[in-house]
């Protein structure tokens, strides 16, 4: 009720005051809103260790909600100039960004595994309307194909398995061990899929390149910086209510996973489009995620936790750069961006911000969450040092490969004007600005 009361106001808004004041109000109204659950998140209330009947909130899913909140807010920010300046359907635009964020704080909230999978898989619906509706090429019809039938097709396996959990158990709630399915390879592995896909896993990972190269800039922000996060929370939260730590099962899905980040991030150095090459760089963080949560350790789970918030951000504030990136080259090739330095400094700092960030340089949050998941995976077997060690020095590698290409050599001649230029960084340094602003605040909560 709340929910459709908030809508039928904004409806209101819309009609009355114009689509602009309606955008912006929406826009500061989420950035509010980011800020009060800081507040709440701080207040002696003890709001993080409230169980209910139907919502849960803890440490865990606070984090990602207000993650979910703040990178909504950025995206908005983040396409003022190809959606609300030029009418391309924005209050349309706006109303899809607001159901997927209230769908994805549900989807962190829920205290059921059967609200959690209704959820997860509505979760689509939005996202697939924004990338057909805003995307950029005719090949986001093919893309939007791939994300559904990939994610849909194994989500299938974990709906029977909470139909045998409600069968056997009566209830599907988090946190309850109601059940225990130890050596059921079969349970393990239907729980998996479905989150390994979310996640995603090298092998399961196909549609994410694809998803990313034809969403808009706020598509690809929110798709990276919260959609992927459904994966790792869910592996979390079902994976400790079945307890289904044990088996051959998760020793083999954990070699797949972290081999898997090692050819992802290999990949990385043979994409010739920007956002490309950012979107297998996520295959390869989360990779760690999967191990962080296979470890069954509490330390392995906080890590979890760090490197899917800081990769949220971090990878939001990169799809955002090379979205500007393109607005000025009119390409996102890697062989024709060249010269940032020269054209556009201010979006080459932030450039070299996120790269920094990206392959872990300190005091950032990934350097934390990789220290902590690289020890976690090395409790479970120190057999997996050389290709944690691997992977931690390939993610640097093609960051840096990343800024040097794109950053130096000398400019095409096809770029656009100064005037133009000089409107870019202004767009980008406010962006950034509020971005920072929400780095600081999700340190402050995580560290404290």
């Amino acid at each position: 009720m709340f929910s459709l009361g908030v809508i039928s106001v904004l409806m209101m808004l819309a009609s009355s005051f114009g689509q602009s004041v309606f955008w912006w109000s929406v826009l500061w109204g989420c950035i509010l809103l980011y800020l009060v659950s800081m507040g709440l998140w701080y207040s002696p209330v003890g709001l993080a260790g409230c169980w209910g009947e139907s919502m849960v909130v803890d440490n865990f899913s606070f984090s990602l909600m207000s993650l979910t909140i703040l990178v909504s807010s950025l995206s908005m920010l983040a396409s003022v100039r190809d959606v609300e300046k030029l009418g391309n359907k924005s209050v349309e635009f706006v109303f899809g960004i607001l159901v997927l964020t209230m769908v994805l704080v549900l989807c962190f909230s829920v205290s059921s595994l059967l609200s959690f999978y209704i959820m997860f898989e509505f979760s689509l619906i939005p996202i697939l309307l924004i990338i057909l509706g805003w995307g950029y090429q005719p090949e986001r019809l093919q893309a939007g194909k791939y994300m559904l039938l990939y994610t849909v097709s194994a989500s299938l396996p974990l709906l029977i398995l909470i139909v045998v959990v409600l069968v056997k158990g009566g209830s599907v709630f988090w946190g309850w061990k109601f059940l225990s399915f130890e050596g059921g390879w079969l349970m393990t592995l239907c729980a998996s899929l479905a989150f390994l896909v979310k996640l995603p896993v090298y092998g399961f990972h196909l549609w994410l390149p694809k998803a990313h190269v034809e969403a808009p800039v706020a598509g690809s922000m929110i798709l990276a910086g919260v959609l992927l996060k459904l994966g790792g929370y869910g592996l979390v939260r079902v994976f400790y209510s079945l307890s289904l730590f044990s088996g051959l099962i998760i020793s083999i899905i954990f070699c797949i996973g972290l081999v898997g980040g090692i050819i992802a991030s290999m990949v990385c150095f043979a994409q010739n489009d920007v956002k490309s090459l950012v979107a297998y760089s996520s295959v390869g963080h989360m990779s760690l995620v999967l191990g962080g949560v296979y470890s069954n350790t509490e330390w392995g789970w906080l890590g979890c936790l760090l490197m899917m918030v800081a990769h949220g951000l971090c990878s939001s504030g990169m799809f955002f750069l090379a979205s500007e990136t393109y607005k000025c080259y009119s390409t996102r090739s890697l062989f024709l961006v060249k010269g940032g330095l020269v054209l556009i400094p201010g979006v080459a700092l932030c450039w070299f911000l996120m790269c920094g960030i990206n392959m872990a340089a300190p005091p950032s949050l990934n350097l934390w969450g990789e220290l902590m998941l690289g020890i976690s995976i090395l409790s479970y077997s120190v057999m997996f040092a050389l290709l944690t060690g691997v992977m931690t020095f390939l993610s640097g590698l093609y960051s840096w490969y990343l800024y040097s290409i794109t950053q130096h050599g000398q400019c095409p001649l096809w770029v656009r004007g100064v005037v133009v230029v000089e409107e870019y960084i202004s767009y980008t340094i406010s962006f950034l600005l509020v971005f920072f602003l929400g780095v600081a605040g999700l340190m402050l909560m995580l560290l404290l």
